[in-house]
């Protein structure tokens, strides 16, 4: 064992192994290991410039006693940033403490010749390493001590009624509806950043934590501490970069459905909300209003003079979105050049080819500068030239036909070890023109998302997940876990996306129930894929914009007067909290509060906050009690310290109590925090 000072930072070496410990942001250490040469010098989320942080570094020996009951000395080393030291025993174990309070240490049952505790014959070693046959990664595991007691949050979004992830097994990948985001926020003081993309594992068990990289060349995360989950989070977002200032003109109404066929549809949809005095701020034109996937063109015949259209809706007031898919199908115009010059993700065995909805496609690899280029080009040429404003960039993941990671390249690297990067990647080839062309903030809508998406002007939504009270009730958590990740722009698709009949009032009642969520929440968007399908396509053809079927209409005034009635009234609150939707914005630019909150998150010393999960804080004024279950009328919710005003009814409730409350359908119960 051997330990070294280097400008700042600790070094020590163990067993062909290389570990550095350094300042890296207020309160916070980087630590990296590798068992190559040197460092790969990748940053990965940890991008922002940093001013220099003061460190005490301490080498010392101390006396150990040996198996054979002689006594022996040992080093030892420590390094402290401010409120965060680590402390590196002989063993090269790391603990790291808060104001001098144990708040993780690395997990080590390994029999050393000492009689520690963790000295036991169980050979288990804090990091382990295992170099992969025939090429330069290995895989990594890396456990630490499990606290007793301590609650985990964030992680991005996993489909599960779990938001408290102690006792939680996550896969560490991209799916569609599932994000990782591998930001971890204790009770305890302290987040804790995977500064890896490499597809693999968590879990957070009763007796060890376990993180599992698949393939790497390097271990690398990060560490904070805070005394509240706002200064977390600050932290955090001062390293991995903040979300710009959400433009006022896009905090309303965005409308969306399954999907707008032909540019005279959208118009008559955005005439129609005029006439009925709605505003909406943005419509979206949703997939296969191509020729081909990865034309990326307007397909002619349905949508003849795409300028005239976004013109139009330009004097309304409305920005447009369109679609556009990573996804090349065989036949269209880009797969040739795009796979000649190595602009398509690899395959390592098999037919290349990585998704097969509605065609045989490759799907392109952002990874690659000239990947990014050549795609910006068509679509800057095909859809910005035009006035268009922003993009979907769905299937974003992206979605592969089969989810076997250990079959796809990039240009970079094995998609073990980079691919939790891909949604990012995904994104800046919009982004990084986009934010170049004095147009504006840049607003694109994503499906997924890593660690640091926020500042490359991400809305993601929760993916394609079904229409049901169980599937609501999951994104209340996927959207405070996302934020308490870093990620404030958040949305889902009202009603869920999979409606098998729009007529049913099962559906109806649920769809009321998850509007009324949504205006609540950063980013208020209708979308939905609407049954029966009984509505005919355009033309017999196999490919182009009349070729794929639509859904039911998905308008406000589209479920029937009563609905449209409550949906009309819901809206004119949205449109009434515009200038506090704008300062919760501007919190979530400067210190990375999310928009939707923890309870926890406003209440930190509240230690039933920490417990209660199905309702919310909306900013720090507005405590939210969504309604999760069919036919339910009333609720409980649970009040902090203080006075709060019920919304619909004035009534001043005292706080720090559970109380009951009517929730008929056409009121979900929101109180005012007084």
């Amino acid at each position: 064992m051997r330990f070294e000072k280097d400008n700042g930072a600790l070094v020590f070496y163990h067993q062909g192994e290389r570990v550095r410990i350094e300042p890296w942001g207020k309160d916070s250490f980087r630590v990296r290991s590798t068992m190559l040469s040197n460092f790969t010098g990748n940053d990965w989320a940890l991008t922002e410039s940093l001013e220099s942080f003061e460190t005490e570094i301490f080498i010392t020996e101390e006396d150990h006693w040996a198996g054979d009951g002689s006594m022996d000395k040992r080093e030892i080393a420590s390094i402290q940033n401010g409120r965060i030291r680590a402390v590196v025993n002989f063993a090269g174990v790391i603990s790291f403490y808060k104001d001098e309070k144990l708040i993780l240490r690395e997990y080590f049952r390994f029999y050393d010749g000492t009689l520690s505790k963790e000295s036991r014959c169980l050979k288990i070693i804090n990091r382990e390493w295992k170099g992969i046959i025939g090429g330069s990664e290995f895989s990594l595991n890396v456990k630490f001590e499990s606290n007793e007691g301590e609650k985990i949050f964030g992680m991005g979004q996993y489909q599960q009624p779990c938001m408290e992830l102690k006792g939680c097994v996550l896969e560490l990948a991209q799916r569609n509806s599932q994000i990782s985001v591998p930001f971890a926020l204790s009770s305890l003081g302290y987040g804790f950043l995977w500064n890896n993309p490499a597809v693999g594992r968590v879990t957070f068990g009763k007796n060890y934590s376990e993180w599992i990289a698949r393939a790497t060349k390097e271990m690398d995360y990060w560490i904070t501490v805070s005394d509240t989950p706002k200064g977390i989070l600050s932290n955090y977002t001062d390293v991995t970069g903040h979300a710009e200032m959400f433009p006022e003109d896009l905090m309303g109404l965005w409308q969306c459905k399954l999907r707008y066929r032909t540019q005279e549809e959208v118009l008559s949809v955005a005439r129609q909300y005029k006439k009925e005095g709605i505003k909406i701020d943005q419509i979206v034109i949703d997939f296969f209003h191509w020729t081909l996937q990865g034309d990326w063109k307007f397909d002619k015949k349905y949508w003849p003079d795409p300028k005239a259209m976004v013109e139009e809706l330009h004097e309304m007031g409305i920005r447009v979105i369109v679609s556009v898919w990573p996804s090349v199908d065989r036949r269209s115009e880009n797969f040739g050049p795009m796979m000649e010059k190595g602009l398509l993700i690899r395959t390592e065995r098999g037919a290349a080819q990585t998704y097969d909805y509605q065609g045989d496609c490759v799907e392109i690899d952002p990874f690659n500068p000239e990947t990014r280029e050549y795609v910006w080009e068509v679509c800057k040429k095909n859809y910005y030239d035009y006035g268009i404003d922003a993009f979907w960039l769905d299937n974003s993941e992206p979605d592969y036909g089969v989810y076997d990671y250990e079959n796809y390249r990039y240009c970079e690297g094995p998609a073990l070890a980079i691919g939790n990067m891909y949604p990012q990647m995904y994104s800046r080839i919009f982004y990084d023109e986009m934010s170049k062309s004095g147009r504006g903030t840049v607003v694109n809508l994503l499906r997924c998302a890593w660690a640091g998406s926020q500042k490359y002007g991400n809305v993601i939504w929760s993916g394609d997940i079904p229409s049901t009270f169980e599937a609501l009730e999951d994104q209340i958590q996927c959207g405070l876990n996302m934020g308490l990740a870093g990620i404030p722009w958040w949305t889902t698709d009202i009603g869920g996306f999979m409606t098998d009949d729009v007529n049913d009032p099962d559906f109806r009642q649920l769809l009321i129930r998850w509007y009324q969520f949504a205006v609540y929440s950063p980013v208020l968007r209708m979308h939905g894929d609407r049954g029966p399908y009984n509505i005919p396509t355009l033309d017999d053809r196999d490919w182009g914009g009349g070729y794929l079927r639509t859904g039911q209409p998905n308008e406000l005034w589209s479920y029937g007067e009563d609905n449209y009635k409550i949906m009309r009234q819901y809206y004119d609150i949205r449109m009434s909290m515009h200038d506090y939707i704008k300062k919760l914005y501007e919190e979530a630019h400067v210190n990375g509060s999310p928009l939707l909150r923890a309870m926890f998150y406003e209440f930190p010393e509240d230690e039933k906050c920490w417990e209660v999960t199905s309702q919310y804080m909306f900013g720090d004024k507005y405590l939210v009690a969504p309604i999760l279950h069919l036919n339910e009328f009333k609720r409980e919710v649970y009040l902090p310290k203080g006075k709060w005003k019920l919304t619909s009814t004035g009534q001043i409730y005292d706080g720090n109590d559970l109380v009951s409350v009517d929730a008929p359908v056409e009121y979900m119960p929101v109180f005012e925090k007084q």
